[in-house]
């Protein structure tokens, strides 16, 4: 990827603001039911769009072609690559965040924890996909 040096720092800001635009502008926001859940509720209520979202991105890192050949350095240019293609499960992941944490805090989560931690995600899938330990 020729440009991705030069639109990666471009990207995650971009998609970032794309995303709180989609989560401001979300009729569907109702914090009357979901304030009263637990932490373990909202916590179990999150894990499966968690796990969407992740598994949209890992199956389009691992199943691009460059990806066998790519050093680990690059991987994070494959993530933003398969955003497009995840788009959906991501923002209804940051959606329901919001809904059961406050408005902003999907944004915060999915461009902090989240992000911090889906590179060993991707990793790991992919040596579990080819049959590495």
């Amino acid at each position: 990827m020729i440009l991705a040096p030069i639109l990666a720092p471009i990207l995650a800001p971009l998609l970032g603001a794309a995303l709180v635009v989609a989560v401001a502008t979300d009729p569907n926001h109702d914090t009357a039911v979901t304030g009263s859940l637990s932490a373990r509720q909202k916590n179990a209520a999150m894990q499966p769009l968690v796990r969407s979202a992740t598994d949209c991105i890992v199956r389009a890192v691992v199943t691009d072609p460059g990806y066998a050949s790519k050093a680990s350095a690059e991987l994070g240019d494959l993530i933003v690559a398969s955003m497009p293609a995840c788009v959906g499960p991501v923002r209804a992941m940051i959606n329901a965040y919001d809904r059961y944490y406050g408005a902003g805090t999907g944004q915060a989560f999915f461009m902090g924890p989240y992000l911090d931690v889906l590179p060993k995600a991707v990793t790991d899938a992919g040596k579990k996909a080819s049959g590495e330990r």
